[in-house]
């Protein structure tokens, strides 16, 4: 999959070293057809990613309106059904201001 072309439909400039990164970092995850997408429908795993990737990964904490970002991304994302995973997370973490954490 082009994460790149994917997302510049959604945020101008994305960094590519960053995208690259996270290639590295979520390869495994990514290579798995059921992981490789975030299905906002699903509560528990939206929590999971709060969690998992907003809290520990970028080390925000519930004062940084943790849904508010969620929200955004989802807005921005609207009308996509499979939502690529890598495009979710570095959507957040650019909404957070938190891109260099992924480098």
């Amino acid at each position: 999959m082009d994460y790149l072309a994917d997302l510049k439909k959604y945020t101008t400039g994305p960094d590519e070293d960053v995208v690259a990164a996270m290639e590295k970092t979520y390869r495994l995850v990514l290579s798995q057809p059921d992981s490789a997408v975030v299905s906002y429908s699903d509560s528990e795993e939206l929590e999971r990613i709060k969690k998992n990737f907003l809290v520990r990964k970028l080390g925000l904490t519930d004062t940084d309106d943790l849904d508010g970002g969620l929200e955004a991304v989802g807005a921005k994302m609207k009308g996509v059904h499979r939502k690529n995973r890598l495009t979710v997370y570095y959507l957040l973490a650019e909404h957070f201001g938190k891109l260099d954490v992924l480098r």
